[in-house]
């Protein structure tokens, strides 16, 4: 089946539940047993790694309903469904290393990823080395005995570098190294993870999934192989997702692919039009022809989301605050992915490490949402006047 109807039917079971359209809420936590027999059996199962209702926590109908939905989209094995889109990240972090080990982490990261790298990994002895996300099979010259797993994300939160995931995980996977991905700019709609060799693909739920800006969710999918190794830690540190979320979610993933398809072609044409202005340095959009990662992006990646920068030309802060404060449809928020549209300031220097960063040219993230780009360009062009007024 095509993306599209996979989207609308994958993880629903009406036949199971009355001929209901969507599986129902589940809300659970205490399962009873009618027999020791039974209870054992159950028991026995869930130790063996199967899927068994045995508590509220290990899983539902309602959990697995959206779990089965994106491990089919994504082409991987299993899904685990989580709280959050940075307990996703984190635990699929911590899942797979212990004490001595090492890991390659992209110097391009989402921000909470790094400061979890740096406040708990290293914490529980953890070496976490940052890279350069443009190194592609060069990442092998830094691969150790004891590391573990290359963390990717592509691309690159806020500066959007394109990494080139087939050549990390070919080098990786020649070492015995574990690939992690976070997939949540593209979500499986437009990047096939497991395809281009990923081993762990995480997504921040809570943006295209969700796509209302009012749900929480994270989910991780892995490969065969990995999923144990996922499984037990997420269980091990109780971690789960709320009935009534994981419904709005499976409601959400319903229709995914008209949402970005729409965010795509709404962001492209806001980025053709600000690389016109002459306030704009430049634009960081890899599904531009001109963009250093287009290349990557073209042979790799099936579309592109609503999230991406621009760089002004260097302005005061007077003159920032005037295009930024009055703003009517843009909203200053720091999250994405919901239908409307969004802007913040953002210094990706206080982070880098392996790579420099010049802010010389403020640089700003705007998220597009489905409102009309006739709208949206007015709303951006009325700031750029107030800025300009400003002396």
């Amino acid at each position: 089946m095509k993306d599209e109807t996979k989207l609308v039917v994958a993880g629903r079971d009406p036949e199971a539940n009355f001929g209901v359209v969507n599986i129902p809420v589940y809300h659970a936590s205490t399962i009873l047993y009618p027999t020791l027999e039974a209870l054992q059996k159950t028991h026995a199962a869930r130790a063996a790694g199967e899927r068994v209702v045995s508590y509220g926590r290990i899983g539902t109908p309602t959990t697995w309903s959206l779990e089965d939905a994106i491990s089919e989209l994504e082409g991987g094995y299993r899904t685990q469904v989580f709280p959050s889109g940075l307990a996703a990240c984190a635990t699929a972090m911590m899942a797979f290393v212990e004490s001595g080990d090492h890991v390659l982490m992209t110097d391009s990261v989402y921000g909470p990823s790094r400061v979890f790298c740096d406040s708990v990994l290293t914490r529980f002895g953890v070496e976490v080395t940052y890279y350069d996300p443009l190194i592609g099979a060069g990442i092998a010259e830094l691969i150790r005995p004891n590391t573990r797993y290359v963390y990717t994300e592509a691309p690159g939160s806020q500066t959007f570098e394109m990494q080139d995931i087939p050549a990390i995980a070919k080098a990786a996977h020649a070492k015995g190294v574990l690939v992690i991905m976070d997939n949540t700019w593209a979500s499986p709609l437009f990047f096939k993870p497991f395809a281009h060799g990923v081993d762990i693909s995480i997504q921040a739920g809570t943006k295209y999934i969700v796509g209302h800006s009012d749900v929480m969710l994270g989910a991780v999918t892995t490969t065969k192989d990995c999923w144990p190794t996922l499984q037990k830690g997420a269980n091990n540190f109780g971690q789960t997702a709320g009935p009534d979320d994981v419904y709005l979610a499976q409601r959400g993933i319903r229709t995914l692919s008209v949402r970005l398809k729409q965010h795509m072609s709404n962001a492209l044409a806001i980025a053709e039009w600000l690389q016109g202005r002459p306030e704009v340095h430049s634009v960081l959009h890899p599904g531009l022809p001109d963009d250093p990662g287009h290349a990557i992006w073209k042979r790799d990646f099936l579309g592109s989301s609503g999230l991406f920068s621009f760089r002004l030309k260097p302005l005061s802060k007077p003159a920032m605050a005037a295009f930024m404060d009055h703003l009517k449809l843009f909203g200053m928020g720091y999250s994405w992915g919901g239908y409307e549209s969004l802007i913040i300031l953002a210094d990706p220097s206080q982070y880098r490490t392996a790579t420099k960063w010049d802010n010389s040219n403020p640089l700003l993230r705007l998220h597009i949402g489905l409102e009309a780009i006739e709208d949206l360009i007015d709303d951006l062009e009325s700031g750029f006047a107030r800025a300009a007024a400003i002396k």
